[in-house]
């Protein structure tokens, strides 16, 4: 690979400026003629991939070397050589105590974070309700001129209770509604009564 076609500080190891980064994707996207080859953009791609890879190991390692020094600022090493039980006892009240005191704090910001994933979540759903339902991507259907102009249905799938049996209900007899009032003449006394009763038989 020819070192001559690239800048001067890729060429002696340096990292590319990130205008021209920018530049050539720009070009890219544009659709424009890019300026930089295939075999050049992957070297400006490597390279990055390289910096960010060194940036990532720098951080994980001051993260690790924070945490060791917040642990021995809040555990130091115990020197139990040569104390007395009243020693023991008085070193485990104090260190119970430490125990309460951080557990409260702990608390505290689990109540803290609690409170503000409950936030978080109260406004994405406003930002949700203020950018409204997202409307699905409907597919067209096509239909033919003569089922336009006919008005007909797309031929529809068919419908289960059109091959069920029709069942004819046996209907009622039911009794003649009539006039009470000259019925009332008609069943009184026992003649009426007479009646009734061979009726019901």
């Amino acid at each position: 690979m020819e070192t001559s076609s690239l800048p001067d500080e890729i060429a002696q190891g340096g990292e590319p400026e990130m205008e021209e980064i920018k530049g050539t994707y720009r070009d890219h996207v544009g659709g424009k003629k890019s300026k930089y080859s295939a075999t050049r953009r992957l070297l400006l791609k490597g390279k990055l991939l390289r910096k960010a890879e060194a940036l990532l190991i720098v951080e994980q390692t001051t993260k690790a070397a924070e945490r060791e020094a917040k642990l021995k600022e809040n555990c130091p090493p115990l020197k139990l050589s040569g104390l007395t039980v009243e020693d023991l006892q008085a070193l485990l009240k104090t260190m119970h105590k430490q125990i309460d005191v951080l557990d409260e704090d702990r608390y505290d910001h689990e109540v803290k974070v609690a409170k503000n994933e409950n936030e978080i979540q109260v406004l994405t759903h406003k930002v949700r309700e203020l950018k409204g339902t997202k409307r699905p991507n409907l597919k067209r259907v096509k239909k033919t001129g003569d089922l336009v102009l006919s008005g007909a249905k797309l031929p529809a799938k068919s419908d289960f209770k059109v091959a069920l049996k029709t069942v004819k209900k046996d209907e009622e007899k039911k009794e003649e509604v009539t006039d009470w009032r000259k019925n009332v003449e008609a069943m009184s006394g026992m003649d009426g009564r007479k009646k009734m009763f061979t009726a019901a038989q």
